[in-house]
């Protein structure tokens, strides 16, 4: 593929980031509270998305986890929980916009729990921690960014929360591997070079996730977004 073509890639994959944040931004203004169900704020999302924002298709499921539900896995359905004045809270959406994906994730803390602001406020930090020893090797293997993640982690005072640090996203719906569940993951285990380019000889562009949970294990958070483009 072509410098050009490359670039808008990137380009195309920004775009639909700076269009979920717009989106997020609204989420937190318009919709999170105390006194509703993690359900019922998940389909007032997906009303706002598809009125304010012309989201018609997530890639994903739409993720809305409070207070303990925040230590689930992404692949269970924990039951539905009202949220709570004090809670903390994650919002993780795929929305597809004109057809390329976004992923993108940020925790909420409804009222002033100093340690569950504290783990809020340590998400970004170490995502720019973890994405810059990334940049520092764009070579390395998902499994050497994944064990970078996990001594992260630990530094700022937490345990990572997931078997993964992230995975591949592109145009709608990006490339799979049928029953491969490493490869395209950054995960421990997978040995090949995020660098490697795709079936089409397209680079590989990835979303980096950090998973923080309190040593305590009474809550977690989460934060996501482009690690290769921005």
């Amino acid at each position: 593929m072509s410098e050009t073509a490359e670039a808008d890639r990137a380009a195309y994959l920004l775009d639909a980031q700076n269009k979920a944040v717009e989106l997020f931004k609204e989420i937190e203004r318009d919709l999170l509270r105390a006194g509703v169900s993690e359900k019922q704020l998940s389909n007032e999302i997906h009303e706002l998305g598809a009125k304010r924002h012309g989201v018609r298709t997530h890639w994903h499921k739409r993720v809305i986890r409070s207070g303990p539900n925040t230590l689930m896995p992404f692949t269970e359905n924990p039951p539905d929980r009202i949220i709570q004045p004090d809670d903390i809270l994650y919002v993780d959406l795929g929305p597809v916009f004109e057809a390329w994906e976004a992923d993108f994730g940020r925790t909420y803390v409804l009222g002033d729990d100093p340690e569950k602001q504290k783990i809020r406020d340590a998400l970004e930090p170490a995502f720019n921690a973890i994405r810059a020893r990334y940049l520092e090797n764009p070579d390395m293997t998902g499994h050497e960014l994944y064990k970078i993640a996990c001594d992260v982690a630990d530094e700022a005072g937490y345990v990572w929360g997931a078997g993964l640090a992230g995975h591949i996203v592109g145009l709608f719906p990006h490339e799979r591997i049928p029953n491969d569940m490493i490869t395209l993951y950054i995960k421990d285990g997978n040995a090949q070079r995020m660098s490697e380019l795709d079936r089409n000889g397209n680079k590989r562009h990835w979303i980096l996730e950090v998973h923080l949970r309190d040593r305590e294990n009474r809550y977690a958070a989460f934060y996501e977004q482009l690690l290769t483009v921005g």
